[in-house]
């Protein structure tokens, strides 16, 4: 019987057939070792690679006996849950418990991380009445298991129910609880959770709570947890360095973020798709850029994600042979687009100020987004090529993508730039009527009232602004001038001036513009009034730039700035067009 039992064990483990493995269940059955535990986890072990035998192996089950050995029982179960067929897992589990099997403390656990895996809500609930009818609930394995499902499927209110009745909590309750608030996006809540544990974190708390500070900006309670780190024993594991980064990251400590990355011991894709994402999303693409090619240097292969990254810094700074390499990198290296990759390409384009590619690169997009579409509009009227935005504007509506208020914008600005004042009240007036029913932002208002006062309308102009659910911001008000300066009307600005120090901006462009309007009416001491009221806020003209591509790298030059290594070069070079120009 010893020598048999090694021969089935042998032969299960070789089997690749229901067919086959019914032969050697008959032998099984036959010899009596149905009921052995080696045996009848071998056979589970089987019978748990393919959802189509669910059948055939609740039927095997049914030949042993779950009163003295339950484990048989728990591996199928577990076996589904940790599979793709999660759901089976309910269904096995609903099947024997018909034929008399009674769960215990670890049945109850994989039945709900099956619950977990395809977010049954309703199936848990009753997992969690079968808790309490058999008296589990005091169990903290299964009271976690309680926690986590709750928290996954997103009812946060039933996880805290169950964690504050809980006798004792450990590390993976408190754990569960604060990576459940942080799905959930109750990250403020995730935060005050950790705040309160009284047990010490483990690697997925940290993790957890330094992205629900990243989400919230929460940079002082960031950097008190990454000081709580230096004293755990998870301080050097990658994961939690990364998380560490991508906190200053979303708080916008990039000089924080840039330390944690150099002091890394080691570094995956994440780390850097962190910082570089995070300089182009905090606008400084430059170093975005910069980074991009010190990973490039190490040999370090760039995924989708940094791709489109670099593509946007390219796009701020307008840097298109940087642009234009990326995107041979991309064909060179057989990357696959997606709708990242291709939106990212066509805003590069369109922004540098290659429609024509934006256009050719939008056409060989197999598929797209509403942000593919607005990345197209949006450089088109950026460019002044009003009618050919509303051309496509026509051609976005009749697909199936449905703008939204970015959409909106582009078309707006795309009117403001052509001057196509009817136009821009017709889309004004679509955009917030069925279907689409937006909400304009201050950035529709603004174009409105810019294309008006362009056009003007100046009386229209300040209708639409009393009309606004919201104060007009230094854009708006901006633009107001700009209009009564061209008009000559002082008075006009003056009580604009009023609307401006009610309001307290700190920006210094209508300021200044103010002040020009007033030097032309020889209004000086309105001039030194406005220059006195800009000293006393501490509001400061921010210099002009330029920024001008060169052999495929970007240089910016402010107003004043001769810090450029190349200063006196291109000052002779100014000097010699300047003098040929004259003559």
């Amino acid at each position: 019987m010893h020598s048999l039992k090694w021969v089935l064990l042998d032969l299960i483990s070789s089997c690749n057939s229901l067919n086959f493995f019914k032969q050697i269940h008959a032998k099984i059955v036959t010899s009596g070792l149905a009921c052995n535990d080696l045996v009848a986890s071998n056979v589970v072990s089987f019978l748990g690679k393919s959802v189509t035998y669910v059948d055939y192996a609740c039927e095997f089950l049914k030949q042993v006996d779950w009163r003295v050995n339950s484990f048989p029982f728990n591996m199928l179960i577990s076996g589904y849950a940790n599979s793709e067929m999660s759901g089976a897992a309910v269904l096995v589990y609903r099947r024997i418990v018909r034929h008399g099997f009674m769960p215990d403390m670890y049945t109850i656990p994989a039945v709900l991380k099956s619950c977990v895996k395809f977010l049954g809500k309703g199936e848990g609930r009753q997992v969690h009445g079968v808790v309490v009818k058999m008296g589990f609930q005091w169990d903290v394995y299964v009271q976690n298991s309680l926690v986590h499902f709750y928290s996954v499927c997103g009812d946060c209110g039933c996880a805290c129910k169950v964690f504050d009745e809980m006798p004792v909590r450990d590390v993976v309750s408190w754990t569960g609880l604060v990576s459940g608030h942080v799905k959930a996006g109750l990250f403020g809540e995730a935060v005050s959770l950790f705040l309160r544990m009284d047990v010490k974190p483990n690697v997925a708390t940290f993790v957890s709570v330094l992205v629900a500070c990243g989400r919230m900006g929460y940079l002082s309670v960031g950097k008190g947890v990454h000081g709580l780190i230096f004293k755990h024993s998870s301080a050097k594991e990658l994961v939690v360095g990364n998380a560490i980064m991508d906190m200053y990251v979303k708080c916008e400590s990039l000089c924080d973020a840039k330390r944690v990355f150099d002091e890394l011991p080691e570094r995956d894709i994440v780390s850097w798709t962190s910082l570089i994402s995070g300089y182009g999303q905090c606008k400084r693409p430059r170093e975005s850029l910069d980074l991009f090619c010190n990973m490039q240097i190490l040999g370090i292969e760039p995924d989708k994600i940094i791709l489109s990254s670099v593509l946007s810094s390219c796009a701020s700074l307008g840097a298109l042979d940087y642009g234009r390499w990326v995107h041979e990198y991309i064909d060179r290296r057989g990357i696959k687009w997606d709708v990242h990759i291709g939106t990212a390409l066509i805003d590069m384009y369109a922004k540098c100020g290659c429609i024509k590619m934006a256009l050719h690169t939008f056409s060989e997009l197999p598929c797209g987004n509403v942000s593919t579409w607005n990345a197209l509009l949006g450089g088109l009227a950026m460019h002044g090529h009003g009618h050919e935005a509303l051309k496509k504007f026509q051609e976005m509506t009749r697909s199936v993508t449905r703008p939204n208020a970015v959409t909106f914008l582009a078309i707006l600005t795309a009117c403001c730039h052509a001057g196509l004042v009817d136009e821009g009240r017709g889309y004004f007036y679509q955009m917030i009527s069925p279907p689409h029913n937006l909400s304009p932002r201050l950035e529709h208002y603004g174009c409105m009232v810019d294309l008006l006062c362009r056009a003007g309308l100046l009386d229209e102009a300040q209708n639409l602004i009393n009309t606004m659910p919201m104060q007009p911001d230094v854009l708006i008000l901006g633009a107001l001038l700009s209009a009564y300066k061209a008009k000559g009307d002082a008075e006009l600005s003056e009580e604009i001036l009023d609307r401006l120090l009610q309001l307290e901006w700190q920006d210094s462009g209508v300021y200044v513009l103010l002040s020009n309007i007033f030097a032309a009416n020889k209004r000086w001491a309105d001039v030194t009034r406005i220059r006195r009221l800009m000293k006393k806020k501490g509001i400061q003209k921010a210099p002009g730039s330029s920024v001008i591509e060169v052999d495929g790298k970007a240089h910016e030059f402010l107003v004043g700035d001769t810090s450029h290594p190349q200063n006196e070069d291109i000052h002779v070079v100014l000097d010699i067009i300047a003098n040929t120009s004259q003559s």
